[in-house]
């Protein structure tokens, strides 16, 4: 099947200003975030969706494709539809959503929500890794549940599952996934998710995925294993992920 990836850029973040053009090993992170979906040879095409002329120049003078999309669109999701909808992408059976912060993700995260959608499991994919009780506590951490089968039954801020009473804490701890913010779609999908109006649960919650999860559209949950630096949202973030870069790219002095 033809797999489409859409990255969204926005330099709209407040935590870290000038997200897409702050640098992580010298490079942009969007540049970063594009160079890695391009080595892990999931896509047959990748394109950056962004608003901003400069994140679009980066991409471009890189030799990539990025478009311009509106400024208006409240979430990354919205984004990547618009984009989805171009004649010039109308051959993609798959569609990638790749955040445009996760410069580390985990191929076995990107291949699993791709598999997901392409094996007919659900029309949605995303990923899941465990997740330690620090997360479980932690609202920053989305958590979901499962059912079976791998799909999803909920998305939640608050610790779940909740351990009462005397329950056996392994069942639970054995139990406990951490969401990644990676999703594939049939095209579908995507536009049906971007089509229904805003849910009570997402607006609770302020997660996205809960929108068409209540409205009854199946999401499967692939499994992957923890990556060392996640998503980056702060200056904390950024730093780390800096300090990750170095470490992997570090030349060794010759002897």
């Amino acid at each position: 099947m033809t797999v489409l990836a859409i990255i969204p850029a926005r330099r709209g973040a407040t935590r870290l200003p000038d997200k897409p053009l702050r640098l992580l090993g010298g490079a942009p992170l969007i540049l970063r975030v594009w160079q890695r979906v391009l080595a892990l040879g999931v896509a047959d095409r990748v394109v950056v969706a962004t608003d901003d002329f400069a994140v679009q120049d980066i991409i471009e003078t890189a030799g990539g494709v990025a478009v311009m999309t509106r400024t208006e669109h409240p979430s990354g999701t919205d984004r990547v539809a618009e984009v989805a909808r171009l004649a010039a992408f109308s051959n993609a059976d798959v569609v990638l959503n790749v955040q445009g912060d996760e410069p580390f993700m985990d191929e076995l995260a990107v291949r699993g929500a791709v598999a997901v959608v392409s094996s007919g499991q659900a029309p949605i994919g995303t990923a899941s890794v465990p997740a330690d009780i620090d997360a479980l506590a932690s609202p920053d951490a989305v958590k979901v549940v499962c059912d079976d089968s791998g799909r999803a039954l909920y998305f939640s801020r608050a610790p779940i599952p909740f351990l009462r009473d005397k329950a056996d804490a392994s069942l639970r701890d054995a139990r406990v996934r951490l969401h990644l913010g990676i999703y594939a779609y049939t095209r579908d999908a995507l536009q049906a998710w971007v089509a229904l109006p805003v849910h009570p649960l997402e607006q609770i919650e302020r997660l996205e995925q809960l929108r068409p999860l209540a409205a009854g559209l199946a999401i499967g949950v692939a499994s992957a294993a923890p990556v060392a630096v996640g998503g980056i949202d702060t200056e904390a973030d950024l730093l780390r992920a800096n300090a990750h870069w170095d470490s992997i790219h570090a030349v060794r002095s010759p002897a």
